[in-house]
Order: C-alpha cells, then sequence, then structure tokens
C-alpha cells in the first residue's frame, strides 16, 4: 500500500491548482493547472534537483495558499484534539503540514518523467463541493485512479482531500495523527512540533517498500 501511496502521491502535487480561480469550475482549474505545474517542473527541474529546498518554496508559494490547511488541518486532529488547541497551535500545526507535505512529495515529483496523467471528463458540479477524477500512468505501466475532492470557500476552490489507488490520505493522516498523540502520551505541543518526524518515518517506511535506499 505504502508503495502505491508513493507512485500516486506524486501526482498530488503535480495537479493541485496553481492559482484560486472562483470563476471556473472545479474540473477546469486541475485540467490547466496540472499542465502550468507539469510545464513549470519540466522548465526548472534540473535546478530543483540541485537544490530541492527551492523547490518546496516554490510549492509552498504555489500550492499552499489554495491548499485548505485550515479546514485538512482539523480534520487530522479531528474534534477530538483540535477543540483543545489553541490558535497558536493550529497555525503552527498548518504550516509544519504543509512543510512537510511538500519536502515529503517534494522528492517524489521530482522523480516524474512524463509517464502520463489524464483528467476525468467533466462531471456536473452544483454547490460547494466537487470531486475531480484523474488517470495517472506509473513508470511500470500501470494506471492509478486519482480522485480529489475540493471545497468553495468564500468563492474559491480549495482542495480539501485527495484519494489515490483506494488510499485515503486525509484518514491516513487522521491515523497517523492519532498513533502519534498515544505515543507522546497526549502532548499535543509535541506532536505538532514533531509532525516532520511522522512525515519523515512514513517517507521512510514508503522508500523500504519500494525497495530504494532512505535519503
Amino acid at each position: 500500500m505504502i508503495s502505491t501511496l508513493r507512485r500516486g502521491l506524486l501526482v498530488l502535487l503535480a495537479a493541485l491548482p496553481l492559482m484560486a480561480n472562483a470563476a471556473g469550475s472545479a474540473h477546469d482549474l486541475v485540467q490547466d493547472t496540472t499542465s502550468r505545474m507539469l510545464a513549470d517542473l519540466k522548465a526548472n527541474k534540473e535546478q530543483y534537483k540541485q537544490d530541492p529546498s527551492r523547490f518546496y518554496e516554490a510549492l509552498n508559494t504555489i500550492v499552499g495558499p489554495v491548499v485548505d490547511a485550515e479546514g485538512i488541518s482539523k480534520s487530522i486532529m479531528t474534534v477530538k484534539y483540535s477543540r483543545k488547541a489553541t490558535p497558536a497551535q493550529m497555525q503552527t500545526f498548518q504550516e509544519n503540514f504543509k512543510r512537510g507535505l511538500f519536502q515529503f512529495y517534494g522528492n517524489a515529483l521530482l522523480e516524474y518523467n512524463n509517464q502520463g496523467i489524464v483528467v476525468d471528463p467533466a462531471k456536473e458540479e452544483s454547490g460547494d463541493r466537487a470531486e475531480v477524477g484523474m488517470k495517472v500512468s506509473g513508470s511500470n505501466g500501470s494506471i492509478y485512479p486519482v480522485s480529489y475532492t475540493l471545497t468553495k470557500i468564500n468563492g474559491e476552490w480549495k482542495l480539501r482531500n485527495v484519494v489515490i489507488n483506494g488510499i485515503n490520505i486525509g484518514k491516513l493522516f487522521r491515523d497517523q495523527f492519532a498513533d502519534a498523540m498515544q505515543r507522546n502520551g497526549n502532548d499535543l505541543d509535541k506532536t505538532i512540533n514533531g509532525w516532520a518526524g511522522e512525515v519523515a518515518k512514513a517517507k521512510e517506511e514508503t522508500d523500504k517498500a519500494a525497495g530504494k535506499p532512505a535519503q
């Protein structure tokens, strides 16, 4: 499962909205920005490989503003823990969550070699919630289905969750956070400040499952 997660999650960053677009549909946003992000990666890939930190910064600048970081963070913590968190703790976790995500999956994205990404035909969209499907071709020839959930917040589409080849990423991180809280004796600060370490452990597991040496 972890190996599949790594192959599919590189697409998460490749296909995230480049900028909020209140006028267009969620489908058009994903379709348009998939091309933009891949074009940017193609133009700067060698530079990013030499200095990955610049890539992480670029991802934060490009992707960060259109991710519903607040909603995702509360979902990962669940009501059980988020209601106990102070505004400062929530803000710290949001930043740690985004930083860890971009560092972890930025490396995976740099491995992408134009195998193939096709956005599914548009579905009827109504209300403030939409799902956009995608098919990703892996280097081994396998096809991985991806489903994005977007919500409209203040008139702008924001990414809220993604399911890759049947793996619900939101649930995966919720389980990870709950496990970390248990191991940390329900110390919220310790879990929040150690979130990058949790992501790093997930990366090690992914590399091991994929038969790759840890970086």
